[in-house]
This record gives C-alpha cells, sequence and structure tokens, in this order.
C-alpha cells in the first residue's frame, strides 16, 4: 500500500519591493483536515515570529512521530504510558552550507505505572525511533533524551 499525503500552500502579496518588502505570512491546508494553519518565514529571514514557521513544522514532525510511534510500540508491549511530553530543539547552522537543519533532539518526559524495567522502556523507544517515519525520511541527526518516571500502579 502506498499513502499519499496533500498539502496546499496559499499566499498573495508583492514582491515587487524586493527582499526586504514583501509579507511571508501564508496559509497551509492538508485534507481532509478542516483546520488549516497560519504560518510565515522564521524571524531571522524577515518572518512573523507570531506565526509558525516551515522549520518548526519540521521539529514538530519529529516531535509528533516520535510521540506517536512510542505510544504505539507501548500499547502493543501492554506498557501503560499516562503521560508523554516533550521539550524538543532543532539547531540550523548559518555556517554548514547548504544551510538546513542538521540535528533534532527530542526530550521526551515520559511517564507510566510500574511495572516495566527502565532498560525494557529505553528499548521501547529506541523501537519507536526506528518505527517513526518522519524520522526515517530526514538526513538530520536525531538524538533522544528521555526522562521516564513511573507511578505507582494503581
Amino acid at each position: 500500500m502506498t499513502h499519499r499525503y496533500r498539502a496546499t500552500v496559499q499566499w498573495s502579496g508583492s514582491t515587487g519591493l524586493g527582499y526586504e518588502g514583501y509579507d511571508r505570512a501564508h496559509e497551509a491546508t492538508s485534507p481532509p483536515a478542516p483546520t488549516g494553519l497560519a504560518l510565515s518565514g522564521d524571524p531571522t529571514f524577515g518572518g512573523d515570529a507570531t506565526r509558525l514557521n516551515p522549520e518548526q513544522l519540521l521539529l514538530l514532525a519529529a516531535a509528533s512521530c516520535q510521540l506517536l510511534s512510542f505510544l504505539a510500540v507501548a500499547a502493543r508491549a501492554r506498557i501503560d504510558v499516562i503521560d508523554y511530553a516533550d521539550a524538543a530543539e532543532a539547531v540550523m547552522p548559518d555556517d554548514d552550507p547548504p544551510t538546513r537543519i542538521t540535528a533534532i533532539t527530542l526530550r521526551p518526559r515520559i511517564t507510566l505505572r510500574a511495572g516495566p524495567t527502565e532498560e525494557r522502556v529505553h528499548h521501547l523507544i529506541e523501537v519507536a525511533h526506528r518505527e517513526c517515519f518522519i524520522a526515517n525520511s530526514l538526513r538530520s541527526e536525531i538524538v533522544i533524551e528521555p526522562t521516564i518516571v513511573v507511578v505507582a500502579a494503581t
């Protein structure tokens, strides 16, 4: 089976005044989701800091995919995950052409009910990373620095 995804982006304005003079604000949708996103460029490149930019979307995609992959792996292993929060970070150096996101660090804080060993959870994090479609699509280095919190079973 081949999965296909669609997306549209829409911008209007004028670039007639040159690089510094045009608005980077644009809209993006990805059917069949009814809600779109208001996007812009990174503020460093003339964008609006109050809107998400493509670099942030790439980071969000990597973090979201790892979250979903881990939850799937944990559910299949019958591990009771009750909370997952990630403070992810991406790095895009200017001095290493071509300019690109070179590294992504995911820092999930995973809270689960007592039962599995920490070693087992780390193994499942690695399995989830190998199964993450977005991670498999990127050339960027992806590092996962998890914090595992175990709470008593109720």
